[in-house]
């Protein structure tokens, strides 16, 4: 089984590694920058790859890179909070710089990566799943702010929608994914959950995405998310 992840230096996407890597899978582990996380493991399995997913990558990249021809399976996990939710994704303090630079890396990257390997998960009917958060549903906003976090978030699960729909044709399947509150860098190890709770989770789901319709958005837990 080929995977690839992306924000795989740290966090959930180091827990991916892990999971997968124990799974006896063969892991493409794609990070921005600081790979100290990959290099903990000794596995001839495991390949690294810096690719930052606001760059736009030729097909010179991915042949230097050893991405195989075939991916079973396509982690979108790379993306960022952006400043603090009190400040700088306040009403006020939201800016347009802040809300462009977020979308970037969290939307756009994940299409830029699908448009670029989707030929290698067409040859393996292989699966994508995008990683996008609770936070991207406008039914569960309760409590505002975050604007640019929150909208990047939403803008991914229509995104993931639409690949879904049109990747069907070619026996791929897309599911869109909340990884739930974990304890991480990004959240300053204030979550609910740990990422091997987490990670453990939305594999049983990327396991069974059959049981769920094309672009299902959903949690760690099973829990179907409202739009």
């Amino acid at each position: 089984m080929n995977v690839v992840i992306t924000g795989a230096g740290r966090g959930i996407g180091l827990g991916f590694v892990e999971y997968y890597l124990s799974a006896g899978a063969t892991v493409w582990a794609c990070y921005r920058c600081g790979d100290d996380g990959l290099r903990n493991f000794d596995s001839d399995r495991l390949k690294t790859v810096q690719w930052d997913v606001i760059e736009t990558k030729d097909a010179n990249f991915i042949n230097e890179s050893e991405i195989p021809g075939s991916i079973d399976l396509l982690i979108n996990n790379a993306r960022i909070y952006g400043p603090d939710k009190e400040t700088g994704q306040s009403l006020d303090g939201i800016t347009p710089e802040t809300m462009l630079n977020v979308l970037d890396v969290n939307c756009i990257g994940p299409l830029r990566v699908v448009q670029r390997l989707k030929s290698k998960v067409i040859s393996a009917k292989g699966k994508i799943a995008n990683i996008s958060s609770k936070m991207g549903s406008c039914e569960e906003n309760t409590t505002g702010g975050c604007y640019a976090y929150r909208a990047s978030k939403a803008c991914l699960i229509s995104v993931s929608k639409s690949m879904a729909i049109d990747l069907a044709p070619y026996d791929v399947r897309v599911i869109t994914l909340h990884p739930g509150w974990v304890k991480t860098d990004m959240t300053g190890q204030s979550g609910l959950i740990d990422v091997q709770c987490s990670v453990k989770g939305v594999a049983a789901i990327i396991d069974n995405m059959d049981g769920y319709s094309p672009g299902a958005f959903v949690a760690f837990d099973g829990r179907c998310i409202p739009y």
